[in-house]
């Protein structure tokens, strides 16, 4: 099921992500938290992730504002550090409590319940309009950069406070497209290096074996989706895509931070 409905995800959010602020690792991360342990799911997306960015990277990064690059991203970079380090300190943690649900045994643990209760939240901004349409000032890329990074380090959720402070950047579509695709493979790539020393290091033995298989599936998948998204590059409303997204995300997190996943 999982070499399905996964790379199903990530065809379809990697076309819209590309011109839109709808954040590829906010919806695939759920999908694959629902087949794998938390850590190790927000590890894939990350790989997944940072693929799919370097592919479209190819596509449309010549177009990309350096200037608002070093701005945003370095300090994006930095604050992914403290994130992805936070992600690992919290899967350390014991289970807070332990239930059994139609005959199910469930773990709250202080990992699954921070993941569920970021995705139900960003989720949340999903569905929100005034959040949409929030575009926060220029003068504050450093901070927009800090956020981003952060919350990209921590769950893999960073598109959304991207998009907000990268619109007021003065870019035109092209570069505020490119931009994020530049800033977004600068995030990963420093996630990822804190994760590769650290959980996967440690735990390689424990890392599912099919999870790779997984990976590159709907790795291939979010290269098709970019790549047409790419062709399509024009204004275009998803907003009853976002929604249904949205609030499948909102179940799965409230879930995943109940221990039900």
């Amino acid at each position: 099921m999982e070499y399905v409905l996964i790379p199903a995800i990530a065809m379809l959010v990697s076309g819209l992500t590309l011109f839109s602020g709808f954040g590829l690792g906010t919806a695939l991360m759920p999908a694959f938290a629902l087949f794998f342990p938390v850590e190790t799911a927000i590890a894939a997306t990350a790989v997944v992730h940072l693929a799919n960015n370097l592919f479209k990277l190819a596509l449309v990064g010549k177009s990309g504002d350096w200037r608002v690059v070093l701005r945003f991203s370095v300090p994006a970079a930095l604050a992914a550090l403290v994130g992805a380090g936070a992600l690992v300190w919290f899967a350390g943690f014991p289970a807070l409590a332990a239930y059994t649900f139609f005959g199910h045994e469930s773990e709250v643990t202080p990992i699954k319940l921070m993941v569920g209760l970021l995705i139900v939240t960003f989720a949340g901004l999903e569905l929100s309009p005034k959040f949409a349409a929030l575009e926060v000032p220029a003068r504050y890329l450093v901070l927009g950069g800090l956020l981003s990074g952060f919350f990209g380090g921590l769950s893999g959720n960073q598109g959304a406070f991207r998009s907000a402070f990268l619109i007021k950047a003065g870019l035109s579509k092209e570069a505020f497209i490119a931009t994020g695709v530049i800033s977004a493979v600068i995030v990963d790539t420093v996630r990822l290096a804190v994760y590769g020393a650290s959980y996967v290091t440690a735990h390689f033995g424990a890392i599912p074996r099919e999870s790779v298989g997984v990976v590159i599936a709907a790795t291939a998948a979010a290269f098709a989706g970019a790549f047409v998204g790419a062709r399509l590059l024009q204004k275009v409303t998803f907003r009853t895509v976002q929604i249904i997204v949205a609030v499948t995300m909102i179940g799965i997190g409230a879930g995943l931070a109940a221990g039900l996943f």
